[in-house]
């Protein structure tokens, strides 16, 4: 990790609102060179500032696929209520495809009980994205494949169909 992008994750934990949001405005600017950043981007995106949790979205729409040494974490951030912070942890874990293959359970868990329906899908497309390795959540995709929600079932399905590899 570089020492600019050290010193933007110590500043996106600041008390200064406006160090916060000029970290993740320079975090967005480094694009894929910003990686290391992926988990502090996404915790910042359940920011009561709102500008800030602009920057971060778009720091993560810039970044690619996180560390894959960041699974576990992220994983854990997929069970947040917060809708930015889980949707967003969910969308790096499907960037991480099969690198990700631990974080399965976890996004099964999402696409199961998650209040928010945006969460769910993103939680079915990650799966999707990692093939073979979200085995064990056939049975969670099986039960959104058969729900109400198009998309969702959408999602699901093609999340299905890749399993098979």
């Amino acid at each position: 990790m570089s020492a600019e992008v050290e010193a933007l994750i110590q500043s996106l934990s600041s008390n200064d609102a406006e160090a916060r949001q000029a970290a993740a405005e320079r975090l967005a600017q480094l694009g894929p060179d910003a990686q290391a950043a992926a988990v502090p981007l996404v915790e910042a995106c359940g920011s009561d500032d709102e500008s800030l949790r602009e920057f971060a979205t778009a720091a993560l729409e810039e970044l690619g696929p996180p560390l894959p040494s960041e699974v576990a974490k992220l994983s854990a951030l997929v069970s947040q209520e917060s809708l930015d912070v889980a949707y967003w942890a969910a969308t790096l874990l499907g960037r991480l495809q099969d690198h990700a293959a631990s974080a399965a359970d976890a996004l099964a868990a999402a696409l199961d009980q998650h209040p928010e329906a945006s969460v769910k899908q993103r939680a079915a497309w990650a799966l999707g994205q990692m093939g073979p390795a979200a085995e064990s959540a056939r049975r969670a995709l099986q039960q959104a494949a058969s729900g109400s929600d198009r998309r969702l079932a959408r999602l699901a399905q093609e999340a299905l169909d890749n399993l098979s590899g």
